[in-house]
């Protein structure tokens, strides 16, 4: 099936001009509506002319992700928490009705894990119902939340008997869930700092911290995957180490493809939405898959060469985690 859905509405409409055809294609249907942005900059410039134009209209974004293709280093927690945030929200229905959704080039031709997944993965309750405290901690754990005494930053939570504070990124500030048993009796938002409620919830909703998470089933998928491309992994294999340990290491995102059964794309959370893309997309979306393809490339020609200066990095081929011109066509 091809990534890109067969109808693309508007492309290259003159920037400042770009924004009242969004809201006016929002006006014609009753679902949400896709604008691709060339980069993060004309991203926040969108978002500035919505918000001037339509200050009411219900907008949410999904950032890519903030460092280069193939590199060592993990995305900010922060954008991967607004990432997974608004990806949960697509695939639960959270987000259902009239809706603008913005996005960049490189988000948008990157593979995503599949809505089902999602679905299964994310957290939520209301006040009055039941939760199961052990199983809560386990799913916390599972989705790349740290435990600790109190939480201080975001991805912390922290158990204390019957309370339970949790940080969860790209939120206002952490929630305290009060269990009465195993009955969720109050929820509120506080500040971390002097412990004062901001705001009173009567749910609490939650999503994976990353697009990894660590579990058994994700662990023995990993190890085949890599294992098959690559060969026997070796003690010199840093991140083959970890992952097999359970333990997270630092850039593992860029293996996302070998952690997950299947993949989906943007488009498959929205395969309805009419699409807008940025001027001048085409040449821009052109040239960052040739970016990608390069970085891959010189990933290959570093580990032909075995240069033990630097520590083994195998790559995992391009067309796995990111759209191809076959792929976007």
């Amino acid at each position: 099936m091809a990534a890109q859905p067969a109808h693309i509405t508007l492309s290259g409409a003159p920037e400042g001009f770009d924004a009242r055809l969004v809201l006016a294609e929002q006006a014609r249907g009753a679902g949400p509506v896709l604008f691709i942005a060339r980069d993060e900059s004309r991203l926040a410039a969108m978002r500035a002319a919505l918000a001037f134009f339509a200050p009411l209209a219900r907008v949410v974004d999904l950032p890519g992700w903030d460092c280069l293709p193939y590199d060592r280093i993990s995305p900010n927690p922060q954008i991967s928490a607004r990432r997974m945030a608004t990806l949960a929200a697509l695939a639960t229905g959270a987000l259902s009705g009239p809706l603008i959704v913005l996005t960049t080039l490189a988000a948008a031709t990157q593979r995503l894990p599949e809505r089902a997944l999602l679905k299964n993965a994310s957290f939520s309750a209301e006040v009055g119902g039941r939760i199961d405290l052990d199983a809560l901690r386990a799913w916390l754990v599972r989705m790349g939340f740290s435990q600790s005494p109190t939480v201080t930053e975001p991805g912390d939570f922290a158990i204390r008997g019957g309370i339970v504070d949790i940080f969860s990124p790209g939120q206002a500030g952490p929630v305290r869930l009060d269990l009465f048993g195993d009955v969720l009796d109050g929820v509120r938002r506080f500040d971390p700092a002097t412990q004062r409620t901001t705001e009173k919830l009567a749910r609490v909703e939650l999503a994976p911290v990353g697009e990894v998470q660590l579990d058994d089933a994700a662990i023995r998928r990993f190890r085949q995957a890599y294992r098959t491309e690559f060969g026997t992994a070796g003690t010199d294999d840093p991140l083959y180490e970890a992952v097999s340990a359970g333990r997270k290491h630092q850039g593992l995102e860029h293996w996302l493809p070998y952690f997950h059964e299947r993949l989906e794309t943007l488009f498959d959370y929205l395969p309805d939405a009419p699409i807008l893309l940025d001027d001048r997309f085409e040449p821009a979306r052109i040239a960052r898959w040739e970016s990608v393809s390069d970085q891959y490339q010189a990933r290959l020609e570093a580990l032909a060469a075995k240069n033990r200066l630097d520590s083994v990095y195998k790559p995992c081929p391009a067309p796995l985690l990111y759209l191809d011109d076959n792929a976007w066509s």
